[in-house]
């Protein structure tokens, strides 16, 4: 018998509920949908994502290949050793010396995966769609 009388009583205050919700909702100033505002955290994701790119790009030319190697995914450390990193890296150095990102692009960016474009100003060592990936909160080169 309770229960019939709690929802009878709430059926009736339903109405004038929503009669406040909808006054309030009418004075609020409009804005446009959340999903369309950027989001601190996705904007520190891109510029961690950029800073990882461009470390890794200079100690790839430099060559420092402690750096690069910690800059690799989990995956591709298990197809690449850090002393056959370390051998392109001195390849790359001895042709072309030490480069710096020039130019840079996030082609895509969903999560913890993201792909980019950049040039060092070479042509043949410009990259595009490369795959990166977040691992814990560091972003990690996965391009192998």
């Amino acid at each position: 018998m309770r229960t019939r009388a709690t929802t009878a009583a709430l059926a009736a205050l339903l109405p004038i509920a929503l009669t406040a919700c909808s006054s309030t909702a009418d004075k609020m100033p409009k804005h446009p949908p959340a999903s369309h505002a950027p989001s601190a955290t996705a904007d520190q994701a891109r510029a961690d994502l950029e800073k990882a790119v461009r470390t890794y790009t200079a100690a790839y030319f430099k060559p420092d290949v402690t750096t690069a190697y910690s800059l690799i995914s989990t995956r591709c450390r298990e197809q690449i050793t850090k002393p056959g990193l370390g051998m392109l890296l001195d390849r790359a150095h001895k042709t072309s010396g030490t480069r710096t990102v020039k130019t840079f692009t996030i082609d895509k960016f969903s999560g913890d995966m993201a792909r980019v474009s950049y040039g060092v100003g070479e042509p043949q060592y410009d990259q595009h769609d490369q795959p990166w990936t977040r691992e814990g909160w560091s972003w990690r080169f996965d391009a192998c």
